[in-house]
């Protein structure tokens, strides 16, 4: 049955974009049903019957799912495209993948670390969805040596742009002369979280990888390379 959709969850379904990103797409006008550009988020498409167009180009669903755990590198943009033609996330499987994949959250530039790639926009939407509470584990090389009252403060929160920074779990994994390893889980997804969080306490971000994310883990994934999903992973966030 033809059921009506709205844009975006039709948008996210075609592996454009998470929704929220799809969201925007159509504010900006890059979006046109059946020739006519819409900007209202509330409009509903026919998936059988109406032609819809992002940048110029038809999309459709895609039929098969993928959700693709991957060893994000440094130098690596989690973006669907690049205004200053840098190296985006998906060039890294789009050789062997032909489907339309986008990331889940995003990962900084020169940042390393787990990160996931899907066309599966529900999947996307409960993983960034902050009511999820997904547990993100980051190991960070940060300069100088973490105090035991530096630490207190990023496990009870710090203000951040205003708003304070919801409970972490902070561990030092290893000490040296004039930096330190740290273990940092946190619950949120603000931009450049960790990095800020650390500053508040007076010390400075100078490697941060991704470990983990939910149960799924990095493990000895090499950097780079990618693998899929299993389903228990899948069922883990269900």
């Amino acid at each position: 049955m033809n059921e009506p959709m709205r844009l975006q969850k039709y948008m996210a379904e075609c592996g454009v974009a998470s929704r929220r990103s799809s969201e925007q797409m159509i504010l900006d006008g890059r979006v046109r049903i059946n020739g006519e550009i819409v900007r209202e988020l509330g409009t509903k498409v026919l998936p059988d019957r109406d032609v819809v167009k992002v940048d110029g180009k038809v999309i459709k669903q895609e039929k098969k799912k993928y959700y693709i755990v991957l060893n994000k590198p440094s130098g690596y943009v989690t973006t669907a495209s690049d205004p200053f033609s840098r190296p985006i996330v998906t060039d890294l499987v789009k050789q062997d993948i032909s489907a339309r994949l986008y990331p889940v959250g995003r990962l900084d530039y020169d940042t390393e670390g787990l990160l996931f790639l899907t066309n599966d926009g529900d999947f996307s939407n409960h993983i960034m969805h902050p009511k999820g509470q997904i547990e993100k584990r980051y190991e960070a090389r940060i300069s100088g040596i973490l105090k035991p009252t530096e630490m207190r403060q990023l496990v009870t929160g710090v203000m951040l742009d205003g708003r304070k920074t919801a409970p972490a779990k902070v561990k030092v994994l290893r000490d040296f002369e004039k930096t330190c390893e740290v273990s940092i889980t946190i619950t949120e997804g603000r931009n450049h979280q960790v990095k800020k969080m650390f500053d508040a306490v007076g010390h400075k971000v100078l490697y941060l990888r991704r470990a983990s994310i939910g149960k799924v883990k990095l493990g000895n994934l090499p950097l780079g390379k990618w693998r899929h999903m299993t389903e228990a992973e899948k069922e883990s966030f269900r």
